[in-house]
């Protein structure tokens, strides 16, 4: 771990997109190993497991025996006086009873002791002990760039399948929306789908509505590209509200307009711009009280600002660019769709027809007669 961390860690900090590369792991503290000999050990019969009981015996804190008196209780604890605590030459003077000959053995000729380095800390993430990498972003750099650049270090570095690498934080929470986000937008679309649908009784006009949807989330990404803000959480969430908000236009025009082909018999074409026409106003009143609501979010500052601003900023742009396309697009889908609609509606009515036509056919023909006499045969009955 401390090996594949280093070497990590320097490839990390090479890379431009990130800044202030550091580590968790401090491998500044002394320490000392005990290295069994485990053929000097075997021939004596000492296991590792009484050469381990004797050190606890010495340097932890073993409850052996417990003394009552009438008011209180104390716990007897075996170990080594603590002067003979502060320094290895302790280990000199223990000794590990043999099971074989019942003798005691000293520790010095079962293990030797190795100096060396070790970490103050060993930091765990689970049952596995953990290193942590922390960095900031470069200018000019988002979080998604630094994901991918360090996702395409790791194999760079030749690091093994058994060293795990994973992201916590802010990093982790970007992949997680970046996992669940498509779902969550396809789950409000299909919603909206549903309500309109029930709300129309047609399973065209929702579509209609729908379509004004991708021109909002254009203008919600070309918005934050222009202002240089990235597509972050709460960017996302700007365009999962523009679904609710932009759709109101085409509701508006849409729904005026199967009420002037219903009550004034008016065509497809004619109702739709009626509805264009006196529907404006509303329109342009409904979508400059959103723009305006979402202006402080957008060029607001204060504490929080940070998150703010790339909320506001994608509604702002979504519903620009949907107010400037949507008033000449859902015209033109509606009158689509009703083409298409009728289209089918004709096709069905032919084959209903058809259908008619073969069935009183098979019941004018009666048993035994022939519909062509011309062409029967010879002798035939008539």
């Amino acid at each position: 771990m401390a090996k594949w961390s280093d070497i990590l860690l320097k490839k990390l900090a090479s890379l431009p997109e990130l800044r202030d590369v550091t580590s968790d792991a401090q491998a500044s503290a002394a320490s000392t190993m005990l290295k069994i000999d485990r053929d000097t050990a075997s021939r004596l019969g000492v296991t590792a497991q009484a050469i381990d009981d004797a050190l606890y015996n010495a340097f932890g804190q073993r409850q052996v025996a417990t003394l009552f008196t009438q008011l209180n209780q104390y716990h007897v604890i075996e170990e080594i006086d603590p002067r003979y605590q502060l320094s290895t030459e302790a280990l000199k003077h223990l000794y590990v009873r043999s099971p074989l000959s019942g003798q005691l053995v000293p520790l010095s000729l079962l293990a030797t002791l190795e100096d060396g380095v070790s970490p103050i800390s060993i930091f765990h993430q689970g049952l596995f002990p953990s290193v942590t990498l922390s960095f900031n972003l470069a200018p000019g750099y988002a979080l998604g760039d630094a994901v991918t650049a360090i996702r395409a270090a790791e194999p760079a570095v030749g690091k093994p399948d058994t060293v795990i690498a994973a992201f916590q934080g802010t990093a982790q929470a970007f992949q997680s929306s970046l996992k669940s986000q498509p779902w969550l937008i396809l789950a409000a679309i299909i919603a909206v789908y549903i309500v309109l649908g029930v709300l129309y009784e047609s399973a065209i006009h929702p579509l209609t509505i729908i379509s004004t949807l991708p021109s909002a989330g254009v203008g919600a990404l070309l918005a934050l590209m222009l202002f240089g803000q990235d597509l972050s959480i709460m960017g996302m969430i700007g365009i999962i509200l523009l679904i609710g908000i932009v759709k109101k236009n085409a509701i508006m025009m849409i729904d005026f307009a199967l009420v002037a082909e219903r009550e004034q018999g008016l065509s497809a074409r004619d109702a739709i711009r009626q509805g264009c026409v006196l529907r404006f106003r509303p329109i342009m009143m409904t979508t400059m009280a959103a723009l305006l609501g979402a202006l402080p979010l957008a060029f607001g500052t204060g504490a929080g600002a940070e998150l703010r601003t790339p909320l506001g900023i994608a509604v702002v742009g979504g519903l620009i660019v949907s107010q400037a396309l949507t008033l000449y697009t859902t015209p033109v889908v509606y009158l689509w769709f009703d083409r298409a609609a009728a289209a089918m509606r004709r096709a069905r009515g032919k084959r209903t027809i058809g259908d008619h036509a073969s069935a009183s056919d098979r019941s004018s023909a009666k048993p035994g007669a022939m519909r062509n006499p011309e062409l029967a045969p010879e002798g035939a009955g008539s």
